[in-house]
């Protein structure tokens, strides 16, 4: 299964930055695990939100004919816990752009309230210097992740969202 870890964009400029919301639920299954009796949303999950919100807004500059993946998490600091009822803001900031790699900072909020900094370091596959050969479908962009970005408006109209048709 692949798990989408944010709930929706509210707002994406396009090669600068991306604004992605997460609504935490105690009907999130890995919740009730993490610890019992104190559930809380584990660090690992707010560094994959990042990285999805990050890795969207990196993909979107190639109109996603680039395979992206995180290379690497630079940094990744926590200030508080994470409980279901918590509205979280994750925002994603492209700092530097080359055709091998992205690198991203972040901030995740709850409210006024600082909850995480997160700076990650994106490749793009298909540009790795060590030769490797990748499929050439894109696996990491599929349907459900541009989905998220039906409700943003990019660059373009309304009816032009990602270069792409929205969703019927």
């Amino acid at each position: 299964m692949r798990w989408i870890w944010i709930d929706k964009f509210v707002e994406f400029e396009s090669g600068r930055r991306a604004v992605a919301v997460k609504n935490v639920s105690l009907a999130e299954e890995h919740l009730h695990d993490h610890f019992p009796g104190f559930p809380v949303m584990p660090e690992c999950l707010m560094i994959e939100g990042m990285a999805q919100t990050g890795g969207i807004l990196v993909g979107q500059t190639s109109d996603f004919r680039e395979k992206v993946v995180l290379a690497k998490i630079n940094k990744a600091v926590f200030f508080d816990y994470v409980t279901p009822g918590d509205s979280l803001r994750i925002e994603a900031r492209i700092e530097t752009l080359a055709p091998e790699a992205v690198g991203t900072s972040g901030r995740i909020t709850r409210g006024d309230q600082l909850i995480a900094e997160i700076d990650l370091m994106f490749s793009h596959i298909d540009h790795n210097l060590a030769g490797k050969k990748f499929p050439e479908e894109n696996f990491v962009f599929t349907g459900s992740i541009t989905t998220l970005l039906r409700d943003v408006v990019l660059d373009g109209p309304p009816d032009d969202r990602c270069g792409r048709e929205p969703p019927q």
